[in-house]
């Protein structure tokens, strides 16, 4: 014997020695009855699974929110992986494979198979659940998104992963299930963990009669044959690819928009290109509305309406104005199609930026919460907290003279046109930031030599109905981010003005030429292309203000950068406005909201946060009248400085729920933001060396904002005096203090957690019966105690 394969022998014999015996089979308690996974089986997977098993960043990419994400079982493969040399293959449920067949052929391994019968399972599945019932308590730090799972894919792997980590059954780092919800899976899996059955398949699948009824007139308005229709529905599908459609029937269902190789009536032929402006490879492109039956993840669910008014808008903004050029088609050449200002150049400006206001906070929420806004690197772009407001179109240069962006179409150029697979070495030419830089001087002298008195608040959007969003607020969550309509907060540092080539570069960069299965490079030119998009917006807004105090302003949201490194260009636009203070952005936005604002829009400023110049934290009242009294009251205890604050203001603790249960039965549900001071964000690495812990802030917002709660925190109101007086004098190493905190704080161990969520989910679902979906657990504060 040679040897190689005298060596190769040995070592297969060697580490089939050293492998993990399996565990043994798991005895089934037998059911009573055959289990129906839609009726039993689901809610309860949702609410203790799918709450950390959706989306891209499910661990193992074992989704849970469907009976297919469940069958197809799980991956080695990461899908977030920021040091990706190659592209992935995309790995999309729905799309990328239709049967378990196809999953097994890329990789993809059963959960819920067993290879035994007869009351006892020996599944994946069964294993990790049954191994939580019999060691419940969970211990030490979890972080199921970083933490290295393993991924285990035998029963071997298994008995390994759980000898080396013997508190980490399922669910991961939280409670066991009850013994009967246990028993219900546990049966389910033993008879052989079916699906819906045909008729409960179909009704999942097919469409209820009010919504066939609209989606007939949807697909004939989007599958026209002129150019002008054509030209129209690739224009919108780019934009609402990711939306969760309804059609303003109150059916409680959604769609999502897709590409088809049939048409309308015919059997849907799935287009599955990674990007919504790729090559379909086909003549003739369909778009057809598919039904979306995965349970609803409030972190992916962008909802957009296709009502009757929505028809006649369509209508009002692309179809009846004449275009800028013959409506003509267009090709799909990879880097032409990824330039919006190219492809669609013959749209009218105005057309297109108004259904982007139409829609402001769709449009902002695509990539706040679309799959690039996961993570630290990908959101470390941008401060904790600001507010975004736009350019009216009447006032925007580049609607008003469209010229401007041809002339402008190769410095509008994005990272993007390069694809999936773009390599480190060929971010560092810096190519498209530069290019990015040069039309922010062009755009910057442009509007100084149009705008020879400067600025004024007409040039500010205002919103045209009751329904607009003229002013957002974004909030980081460290590794999320959420958007909302008005003022919520204090002053923040910085504020954004977003104009029309602004909106639609950041949209096409960051949402619809994303690609999360891309190499390290492609992320990394996003990231880097993103800063020159920040500065841009936020020189749109110092442009209001007196030239005196741009640089200095700028110079204060970027403390220790030089903004000449930054490309910072300040315009030499005077201001149009006279300032009477000493604070203009504090004078600007005041007078913004008072004077401007259309009254219909109901924007004011938050009345429990926002406190104007020269005024401290109100005193706390000797009784609580109104809902807000309690909420200002919790802020007035947890602001920076004190104890508790200097307790959770860590990356791991920046979004808490409370609840206050009120003797009255009207309890009150809000929400903690703690906001952290970064001295600039112009680096990709080293953030923490750039926290000032000195400046951070704290918010109380009522309802519930967000994707990924930290913390839940549980008060009676006869418990209130006590629970103010501990945040008042809090020691953390104060063991009795610490007892206290555990009363109304509800760590991941707890056993009230589950409890405590479902408390929460439902009351989220009653506040936002159109927005809420399920709220993802993965970020839960990671010390089990």
């Amino acid at each position: 014997m040679k040897l190689t394969a005298l060596l190769s022998v040995t070592m297969t014999l060697f580490l089939a020695g050293c492998a993990t015996k399996a565990l043994p089979p798991v005895q089934i308690k037998p059911p009573t009855h055959t289990i129906d996974y839609q009726k039993e089986v689901k809610p309860l997977l949702d609410k203790r699974c799918t709450i950390c098993h959706s989306c891209y960043n499910s661990p193992c990419q074992l989704k849970m929110d469907s009976f297919e994400g469940i069958d197809r079982g799980a991956s080695k493969q990461a899908v977030y992986n920021s040091s990706r040399l190659t592209s992935m293959d995309p790995s999309r449920l729905f799309t990328d494979a239709q049967s378990t067949e196809e999953w097994r052929k890329k990789s993809f391994f059963s959960v819920t198979e067993s290879t035994v019968n007869n009351g006892f399972n020996d599944s994946l599945m069964i294993q990790l659940l049954s191994h939580k019932m019999k060691n419940p308590k969970s211990s030490g730090e979890y972080s199921p998104e970083t933490d290295d799972l393993t991924c285990s894919e035998n029963r071997s792997e298994v008995a390994g992963y759980l000898k080396k980590h013997p508190n980490r059954g399922m669910p991961y780092g939280f409670p066991p299930l009850k013994q009967e919800e246990f028993e219900i899976i546990a049966g389910w899996l033993v008879q052989g963990a079916k699906g819906p059955n045909p008729e409960q398949q179909a009704e999942l699948i097919t469409p209820k009669a009010p919504d066939a009824v609209a989606i007939e007139k949807w697909e004939n308005f989007f599958n026209q044959d002129d150019p002008k229709h054509v030209m129209t529905a690739r224009y919108l599908y780019e934009h609402l690819f990711l939306a969760h459609l309804n059609f303003g029937t109150r059916t409680n269902e959604y769609y999502e928009m897709v590409r088809s190789r049939t048409g309308p009536g015919q059997p849907l032929e799935l287009i599955p290109t990674v990007r919504p402006y790729d090559d379909p490879g086909v003549a003739r492109v369909y778009y057809r509305f598919r039904k979306i039956y995965s349970t609803i993840v409030v972190k992916t669910h962008m909802v957009f309406s296709l009502d009757d008014a929505q028809l006649l808008r369509f209508e009002e903004l692309f179809i009846k104005p004449e275009w800028l050029q013959p409506p003509h088609l267009m090709s799909y050449d990879q880097k032409m199609s990824a330039n919006p200002f190219v492809v669609f150049e013959q749209i009218p400006a105005q057309s297109r930026y108004q259904f982007l206001l139409d829609n402001s906070l769709y449009s902002i929420k695509t990539f706040i919460q679309g799959p690039v806004c996961k993570g630290q690197i990908a959101l470390n772009v941008i401060n904790d907290h600001f507010w975004v407001m736009f350019m009216d179109p009447e006032h925007d240069l580049s609607v008003q003279y469209p010229g401007f962006l041809r002339v402008n179409s190769d410095r509008l150029r994005m990272p993007i046109e390069q694809g999936s697979s773009q390599q480190i070495m060929s971010t560092l030419t810096d190519e498209y930031r530069k290019e990015a830089v040069e039309y922010y001087r062009a755009r910057q002298d442009y509007y100084s030599s149009h705008n020879y008195s400067g600025l004024g608040y007409d040039s500010i959007w205002k919103g045209n109905s009751g329904a607009d969003a003229p002013v957002l607020t974004v909030y980081r969550h460290f590794d999320s981010a959420s958007v909302h309509k008005g003022l919520l907060g204090n002053m923040p540092k910085t504020i954004w003005v977003i104009d029309y080539p602004l909106l639609e570069r950041i949209y096409y960069s960051l949402v619809a030429g994303f690609d999360v299965y891309g190499t390290a490079g492609h992320l990394l030119a996003l990231r880097i292309y993103m800063d020159a998009l920040r500065v841009e917006g936020e020189s749109s807004f110092l442009d209001f203000l007196p030239p005196e105090k741009r640089r200095e302003t700028m110079q204060s949201w970027n403390i220790g950068s030089d903004l000449e490194r930054i490309n910072y260009y300040p315009s030499v636009l005077p201001a149009q406005i006279t300032y009477t203070t000493a604070e203009p952005k504090r004078e600007f936005m005041e007078y913004l909201v008072k004077q401007h604002l259309l009254p219909a829009t109901r924007i004011g400023f938050d009345s429990v946060n926002y406190r104007p110049t020269a005024v401290g934290y109100p005193p706390v009242p000797k009784k609580y009248s109104t809902s807000d009294d309690y909420l200002r009251t919790l802020g007035n205890y947890i602001q920076p400085g004190t104890p508790f604050f200097t307790l959770i203001n860590g990356h791991n603790a920046n979004l808490a729920y409370f609840r206050i249960r009120l003797k009255n039965g009207k309890d009150l549900a809000g929400s903690i933001v703690i906001n952290r001071w970064h001295d600039n964000v112009a680096y990709i690495l080293g953030e923490d060396e750039r926290l000032d812990p000195t400046k951070d802030s704290v918010d109380i917002i009522p309802g519930l904002i967000g994707s990924y709660p930290n913390y839940f925190i549980d008060v009676r109101e006869d418990d209130l005096p006590d629970f103010f007086d501990l945040l008042a004098s809090f020691d953390p190493k104060n063991s009795q203090d610490m007892a206290r905190f555990a009363k109304y704080a509800i760590n991941r161990a707890d056993d009230r957690l589950w409890e405590t969520y479902d408390w929460f989910q439902k009351r989220f679902y009653a506040d936002e019966p159109e927005e809420g979906g399920l709220f993802d657990l993965n970020r839960y504060y990671f010390k089990a105690q």
